[in-house]
C-alpha cells in the first residue's frame, strides 16, 4: 500500500499532544472533583440546584440587549443575579428568567421593576412564576451523570467486541477527554449548566466515537495488510491515511454549528458553543489521543 507523506509522527509525539489535552481538560476535571464537596465552579442553572422561574410578556421583539437589561433590572430589584434570561414565546416577545429561589415579594418586585422599565400594561401579570426544588435538581444531576456513564460503558463494550479491550479503553479515555474539555468551556464562559448539557454531551460522545472508529478500522486493515510492521508504525500510518477525512468532516459539521453560535438565541447558543468545542476536541482526540493511547497500552502489554 502506498503510504501518505508524513510530516508529523503522532505516536512519537504523544507526550506533547497528551500534555496539551491535560492542560485543556484540567479546569473541567477540577470543577468535577470539587462539585461533590459543595464547591461549584459551574454556573448551575435551576434545573440542577433549584430556584425560581418567571416568564414575562414584553410586547416587543426580545433581543440580546433586552435580555441583558432585564437581567440587570431583576438583579437590582431582588439583589439576585439571574442565571439566565432567554427569549421565549412563539412570537419571540417573551422572556424566561431563571434565578435562585425568590420569595413571592421578591418575584412581585422583579415584575414591577420590569413593568416600569418597559411601560408594560397595568393589566399584565407574569405568564409563569414557579419554584423548582433542589431535590428535583439533584435528580436531574444524577440523571445527567447516569446517562453519560451508561453511554461511555456501552461504547466500551461495543469497541471491545468490534476491536479489542485496549482499543476500547483508549476510545473511552478519548471520550472522557472530550467531555472534560467541554466542562472546561462551561466553567470558563459561565454557560448555564442545565439539561442542555446532557444533549450536548451525548452529541459529542456519538460524534467523537464515530471519528475514532474510522481510525481504528484503518489500523485493523493495515495490520492485516502489513503484519510485519511495528504496531506504532501502523497506528501512525493509519492516522495519516484518515487525517483528511477527519478534518474535512469536522469542518463540514462546524459550518452549521458556528452559524447557530453566531445567529442563534441565547438558549440555542448555550447549546451550540459547547458542541462546537466538543466537535473540535472530538477530531483532536480521534487523531492525537485514541490511536497513540492504544499503542501505549499495546506496548505496556508486550513489556509485561
Amino acid at each position: 500500500m502506498k503510504e501518505n507523506k508524513k510530516t508529523f509522527d503522532f505516536v512519537k509525539n504523544f507526550k506533547f499532544t497528551g500534555l496539551i489535552s491535560i492542560v485543556l481538560a484540567l479546569t473541567g476535571l477540577v470543577g468535577l472533583l470539587l462539585a461533590p464537596f459543595g464547591v461549584f465552579l459551574f454556573n448551575f442553572d435551576i434545573d440542577f440546584v433549584g430556584g425560581t422561574t418567571m416568564q414575562f410578556e414584553m410586547h416587543q421583539d426580545v433581543t440580546a440587549e433586552l435580555t441583558a437589561k432585564v437581567s440587570g433590572i431583576v438583579a437590582g430589584a431582588t439583589g439576585v443575579r439571574p442565571s439566565s434570561v432567554i427569549k421565549a414565546g412563539d412570537a419571540g416577545t417573551q422572556v424566561v428568567i431563571k434565578c435562585a429561589e425568590l420569595s413571592s415579594e421578591m418575584r412581585d418586585a422583579a415584575f414591577e421593576a420590569v413593568r416600569a422599565a418597559y411601560n408594560l400594561p397595568e393589566t399584565d401579570s407574569p405568564i409563569k412564576s414557579e419554584f423548582v426544588s433542589a431535590s428535583v435538581g439533584s435528580d436531574l444531576k444524577r440523571s445527567a451523570v447516569l446517562a453519560s456513564a451508561i453511554a461511555v460503558a456501552l461504547i466500551l463494550v461495543y469497541i471491545t467486541i468490534r476491536f479489542q479491550f485496549f482499543s476500547g479503553l483508549a476510545a473511552v479515555i478519548a471520550l472522557v477527554h472530550d467531555l472534560l474539555i467541554m466542562l472546561s468551556v462551561y466553567i470558563i464562559f459561565r454557560i448555564p449548566f442545565n439539561m442542555n448539557f446532557i444533549a450536548a454531551a451525548l452529541t459529542i460522545l456519538g460524534y467523537s466515537i464515530n471519528a475514532t472508529i474510522v481510525v481504528f478500522d484503518r489500523v485493523r486493515e493495515n495490520i492485516r495488510l502489513e503484519p510485519e510492521k511495528k504496531f506504532g508504525q501502523i497506528v501512525d500510518t493509519s492516522i495519516h491515511q484518515t487525517l483528511s477525512r477527519s478534518v474535512n468532516t469536522t469542518l463540514t459539521t462546524l459550518f452549521a454549528i458556528v452559524l447557530l453560535v453566531v445567529f442563534g438565541v441565547d438558549s440555542i447558543r448555550n447549546f451550540a458553543l459547547p458542541v462546537c468545542v466538543g466537535v473540535i476536541c472530538g477530531c483532536y482526540s480521534s487523531v492525537c489521543i485514541s490511536g497513540p493511547m492504544w499503542n501505549l497500552f499495546e506496548s505496556k502489554k508486550k513489556a509485561a
